[in-house]
């Protein structure tokens, strides 16, 4: 891959994971990705940034300023984002993270995570559309007939029909139980869809040929809550036998909801009134199939976040390299020349603690679907069980955990640029409105931290923990055989990790699940802080033997959070292991005026 500077992501910080850190040029010894070379990867990664910086980057602000418009029938979206999308379908990025089998690339999971990446830190918004759609795919190919592939899927990897999820409702957001679409079984096999869908992205637009709405709903004589819901596509026009498309389907756009930022991705509320559905897989089952297309949707998010984050970064880090004000506390002369901001300590801690939320989360993301990689490869089925479990568990602290820190970095670009970052003058304000999304959408912090310590680390008996764990446990062994900075690293991390498993054991002793879960944001934050310090430890790791600035970089970022974050786990820990019941025993009332 070219090294030259971006503002979007380091390209020098992708070929470092990618090749020096996660080695994914070994992935093409396996029979799956025995088709491609490094050669292909870093062509496809020089490509990614160039038409993420050309096509992309471009219309950002404007999609910003220009939200998109429903005049009663339809959504008016500014031209550069078809535009943009088109470009991006032609060039074959899209196809190319597709399997083989649907006329794909099959590009290993990890590479076009990066690649995409470079999209998410351009415009969030217009990148939205692309990884909607392609969860949408994966989903219906892992439980979809041959017949819904064909139709469906085949259709989405060229880009002529993109793809949303339709699980909240107005009345059940997050409380999926309480879904009430109905779906009623005719007697040619298809389902009547009726009922309203809220906060869809991409719900309605003229981007494609045509939306393939994932709808849950209920059969009438389903049983209540999530394990009575079952799962359907539901197109916005019918698609005919040849492929051809067929008349519009009972799907209406009746709103869209107006948005801080992420605006060039239309949010809408849709009506299914006697809708054609068609059942994907069995009845009942629909939550399981949805999980699919949610957790690579949270892993997405996990990365987007931590793009949108990095970009804010890297422009924080060119202003206060060029930015001159104030002198050296010890300087008393004031004739002498200013200081470029970075020299202060002050500006170096926003930027140091920004750099390792954004870099760890982007390599946390990058690990995970090197995880997922190694477990298609994989021929020992309890090495793939090994890693389905640890990438269950790191689900929701990749979505959670760097949604919230990422946000931070784009917290502190806005006080690097001083009076400037609150205004429109430069674009960190703009960034930290459409980061502020993602700790909320495809399940909120609270959610994530919930599925973590409710079920992640209890599922199988604790089983996806312990493998977590043991991961660490294997770096830390490797960094106390190197050198003297790596061993400092290594002992601070197994210290912390020993509190880490001490509090989760007490926690799981709890009887009450409420009890259990009333301060999961808090164990949230300390295990995703424990994480990305393991996941620190194993980049340092890497960039030991490099004498350049970049190596210098990692390592100094590694000490940061080891200095200055990580001894706030302990803080965390000492309050998860007073099991104080505040947050149950407080009365509502307090709330009120």
């Amino acid at each position: 891959m070219k090294i030259s500077p971006s503002k979007l992501i380091s390209p020098r910080d992708i070929n470092f994971l990618l090749y020096d850190w996660l080695d994914v040029e070994w992935l093409t010894d396996s029979p799956r990705y025995s088709h491609l070379t490094r050669n292909d990867f870093d062509s496809l990664l020089d490509l990614c940034l160039d038409l993420a910086q050309r096509e992309f980057a471009t219309h950002n602000r404007k999609s910003d300023e220009n939200e998109p418009v429903f005049d009663g029938a339809g959504v008016t979206l500014i031209p550069e984002i078809k535009d943009s999308l088109l470009k991006f379908y032609e060039s074959g990025i899209f196809a190319s993270g597709m399997p083989l089998a649907v006329e794909g690339g099959q590009l290993p999971h990890t590479v076009y995570r990066a690649c995409f990446a470079f999209f998410q830190a351009a415009n969030i918004s217009t990148a939205a559309y692309p990884m909607l759609s392609a969860a949408n795919a994966n989903l219906l190919l892992a439980h979809g007939s041959p017949e819904q592939i064909s139709k469906y899927v085949l259709p989405i990897v060229s880009g002529a029909f993109f793809g949303t999820m339709c699980l909240s409702e107005p009345e059940a957001g997050s409380s999926l139980a309480d879904v009430k679409t109905k779906a009623q079984l005719q007697s040619d096999d298809s389902y009547l869809i009726t009922g309203n869908k809220m906060w869809i992205s991409g719900g309605d637009h003229e981007l494609s040929e045509n939306i393939v709405h994932l709808v849950l709903a209920r059969t009438p004589d389903a049983i209540a809550g999530v394990r009575g819901l079952s799962l359907f596509i539901v197109p916005k026009h019918l698609v005919n036998d040849d492929g051809s498309l067929g008349e519009r389907n009972g799907v209406s756009l009746t709103g869209i909801n107006h948005k801080m930022g992420y605006r060039g991705t239309v949010n809408t509320v849709l009506n299914f009134s006697q809708a054609t559905g068609f059942l994907i897989g069995k009845e009942n089952h629909g939550l399981e199939y949805m999980f699919h297309m949610m957790n690579e949707a949270r892993i997405g998010v996990g990365t987007g976040a931590a793009a949108v984050g990095y970009s804010s970064y890297l422009q924080a880090a060119d202003y206060a390299s060029t930015r001159l004000q104030g002198r050296s506390p010890d300087q008393k002369d004031p004739e002498s020349a200013p200081l470029a901001i970075n020299e202060h300590s002050d500006v170096r801690r926003m930027l140091l603690a920004s750099k390792s939320y954004v870099e760890g989360g982007l390599a946390l993301s990058l690990y995970a679907a090197k995880c997922l990689d190694e477990k298609l490869i994989s021929t020992d089925a309890q090495k793939s069980d090994r890693l389905g479990l640890l990438l269950d568990i790191l689900t929701p602290i990749l979505k959670g955990w760097t949604s919230k820190w990422s946000l931070v970095a784009n917290d502190f670009a806005i006080q690097v640029h001083g009076g400037y970052g609150y205004t429109r003058d430069y674009q960190v304000e703009q960034l930290w409105r459409d980061n502020r999304l993602n700790p909320i959408h495809e399940g909120t912090d609270g959610i994530q931290a919930i599925d973590l310590l409710g079920r992640k680390v209890r599922m199988q008996d604790g089983a996806a923990f312990n493998e977590l764990t043991d991961q660490i446990s294997k770096t830390i062994s490797r960094a106390v055989n190197r050198s003297v900075g790596a061993r400092h690293l290594a002992d601070d991390l197994a210290k912390v990790l020993e509190q880490l498993i001490d509090v989760s054991v007490l926690i799981d002793s709890q009887e009450l699940l409420s009890e259990r879960i009333a301060d999961a944001w808090l164990y949230a934050d300390a295990i995703g802080h424990v994480v990305i310090a393991w996941i620190w430890l194993e980049q340092f790791l890497a960039s030991e033997d490099m004498v350049d600035v970049f190596g210098e970089s990692k390592r100094a970022t590694a000490q940061y959070f080891y200095t200055y974050e990580l001894p706030n786990v302990t803080t965390w820990l000492n309050i998860l292991n007073a099991r104080h019941d505040l947050l149950l025993k407080v009365d509502s009332k307090i709330f009120l005026p």
